[in-house]
């Protein structure tokens, strides 16, 4: 989502060249570092590979030569691995689990998340797997919710697992779980409270490493060691849906979700954010807002209600333009380019300019509809919609 000044990440894998290991990209911001990518066509994008992976909205992660992701069919959840370049399948895994279409199409909603060689997997339902992310072969899994005992929130528990240290910290409870990444043991866990649906976010605060993400009626702060809450900003949304990612900026959190609640600039310090402004211009139901340049890109209003892409002022939460088309699709950006997945399956590369919407090229690449988060590794842009199809999108310039 932008340039970090003060937001120190804690770099969790090695990542080889433009790998994509986890959500939200290398820095989770959203931004990816490629420059040597086509940022023009002709008539369309060339479409190197399909796949069709099952019903959901997971995202993707790349690393090694291999691409991951989840869907649903038939009544089980299948995690794949493919080849990132041939879309050869590589590997597969699929367990029994409902489809869970409570006012939705319903199929699997998190991602999964690459760190040193290994794959972490969250269901909706609370299973939980490490693999060998070369192999398949499952190094351990559990029920995260009948071990806990920690409630489902009413779309279950999603965003991805984040691995800090010799933690795996997954969005459950009022305030997290924490897992023994090497055995899957539970390290601490949260009070037994709804869940958000956000993933957890590590950031510098005071000289510490604390951990933050939305739960079912605020946004948190956690100290990752012990799961102890260090600051709580209440922040109650229709459903509990605070399913964006907070943007972290020298010292301030901007925080939204949809259904007209709208977003915060929170100034960060001490067991209190204070509120630096609060409006409803910027309405993220389910994907966090990109930061470039003191600019905020993201898509505002829910999926049923005329979403759009908006553009605004971070200091100030002052609209600078919209752009109607995207509908509640999904952006990212790689250096002073968005890439915009409309919900219409449109591909757009767009300059990030607080001007204007400035279209540089665009072409249809799926059929609607398309929420998920678009992924950009090593030239290759991966995308999908909702009914599980997926595409590789050629973006090498040589």
């Amino acid at each position: 989502m932008r340039h970090f000044a003060l937001l120190c990440f804690l770099p969790l894998a090695s990542v080889m060249g433009a790998d994509w290991p986890q959500w939200r990209g290398p820095d989770r911001n959203g931004i990816s570092k490629e420059t040597d990518w086509k940022v023009d066509w002709k008539d369309s994008p060339k479409i190197l590979w399909k796949a069709s992976v099952g019903l959901g909205y997971s995202s993707f992660v790349v690393a090694d030569g291999k691409v991951y992701t989840t869907g649903h069919a038939d009544g089980k959840d299948t995690v794949f691995c493919f080849d990132a370049v041939t879309g050869k399948e590589v590997w597969k895994h699929t367990y029994p689990a409902e489809l869970g279409d409570k006012f939705f199409q319903g199929g699997t909603t998190g991602t999964p998340t690459l760190a040193d060689g290994k794959l972490y997997h969250l269901s909706r339902w609370g299973d939980m797997f490490c693999f060998d992310a070369a192999t398949g072969k499952i190094v351990w899994q559990k029920n995260i919710q009948q071990e806990t005992g920690l409630r489902l929130p009413d779309w279950g528990y999603t965003g991805a697992p984040l691995i800090w240290e010799n933690l795996v910290v997954l969005n459950v409870g009022e305030h997290g779980v924490a897992l023994d990444k090497a055995s899957g043991k539970v390290v601490w866990k949260s009070p037994d409270e709804n869940a958000g649906y956000s993933t957890p976010l590590p950031y510098q605060q005071d000289g510490k490493t604390l951990l933050t993400f939305g739960s079912g009626r605020a946004y948190v702060a956690i100290d990752p060691k012990t799961g102890a809450k260090v600051w709580e900003h209440k922040w109650t949304t229709s459903y509990g849906v605070n399913a964006a990612d907070p943007v972290i900026h020298e010292g301030h959190a901007f925080i939204s979700s949809g259904y007209n609640k709208g977003a915060a600039l929170l100034k960060l310090g001490g067991s209190e954010p204070q509120v630096v402004w609060q409006n409803r211009v910027m309405r993220n139901q389910m994907n966090a807002s990109i930061l470039i340049d003191g600019h905020l890109y993201g898509i505002d209003g829910n999926e049923d209600r005329g979403a759009s892409l908006k553009c605004i002022e971070l200091a100030t939460g002052r609209q600078l333009w919209e752009e109607k088309s995207a509908g509640a699709g999904a952006v990212i950006a790689a250096g002073d380019k968005l890439i915009l997945l409309c919900e219409s399956g449109e591909l757009v590369v767009a300059k990030a300019s607080p001007k204007a919407f400035e279209p540089l090229s665009r072409g249809q690449v799926l059929d609607p509809k398309c929420w998920t988060v678009p992924v950009l590794a090593n030239g290759l842009l991966y995308g999908r919609n909702a009914s599980g199809s997926v595409v590789c999108v050629d973006l090498r310039t040589k």
